[in-house]
């Protein structure tokens, strides 16, 4: 499994200086009573959008918390979720956590639980229209929800879309079963999901008419969201305004 970001890592996007926004650290329960640590940011103003943050698959750390208040300050109440409830409990962790073992024992239904808690706690914030956004092992569990919860959209970056190591059918098998738009966000360098399986993607989506948007940045490794990926720039700041520009497209 690729790790798709340092520790000390941040996401490439701008801070609003004297944007306003609240933020909190938060446990969920999922609806098989699994109780999982979160992270939500809100702006100060009601917001009508929300996003839930699938993390890689370290779960829940800094870079997510980050990326959630950086879409308060765009006025979308944000939420990132921690997979590891039921193996490693829901209090913070260092930068030692031993992280495989527990992300061996995630489920595709029990990542869907917890995503499924995320879109509770944000519709009862107030918001109507909410999206996933994941990366890489987040990423494929994005467009994965797109099967469930009434999403208004599902964003990926850098997602696995074809059957997972576990032989669970991916994204590209589901295609039929996902109800929201998809947004694809992918590297052309990316050395563990070559360019034919993405292509692969966007022809099922296409064949099961799901509305979609896939997005190939020629050169980009995995993980090139990222603000010390420099080289990188152009591309993580092309992400991020197509990130934008999905979610007011088709928020309601």
């Amino acid at each position: 499994m690729a790790v798709c970001f340092d520790r000390d890592s941040l996401p490439p996007v701008p801070v609003i200086s004297g944007a306003s926004v609240s933020h909190d650290h938060l446990i969920l329960e999922a609806r098989d009573g699994n109780r999982l640590a979160a992270f939500a940011a809100t702006p100060d103003e009601p917001s009508r959008t929300g996003v839930v943050i699938l993390p890689d698959i370290r779960g829940l750390y800094r870079f997510y918390e980050e990326l959630a208040l950086r879409f308060a300050e765009r006025g979308h109440a944000a939420v990132a979720i921690d997979y590891f409830g039921r193996t490693a409990g829901v209090s913070k962790r260092d930068d030692e956590f031993e992280y495989r073992p527990h992300v061996e024992q995630t489920t595709p239904a029990g990542v869907q639980a917890d995503t499924a808690a995320g879109v509770a706690w944000l519709r009862e914030a107030g918001s109507r229209s909410i999206f996933t956004v994941g990366f890489c092992f987040g990423g494929r569990h994005s467009w994965l929800a797109a099967a469930g919860h009434g999403l208004a959209g599902a964003i990926g970056f850098y997602g696995r879309p074809g059957p997972g190591s576990d032989g669970s059918p991916g994204p590209a098998q589901r295609a039929g079963e996902l109800t929201a738009p998809i947004l694809g966000l992918m590297g052309g360098a990316d050395q563990g999901i070559p360019v034919d399986q993405v292509r692969a993607f966007e022809e099922a989506l296409a064949a099961a008419g799901v509305e979609h948007e896939i997005e190939v940045y020629d050169g980009a490794p995995h993980s090139f969201f990222d603000r010390k990926q420099e080289e990188f720039a152009d591309a993580s700041a092309d992400a991020w305004s197509r990130v934008l520009g999905f979610i007011e497209r088709y928020a309601s």
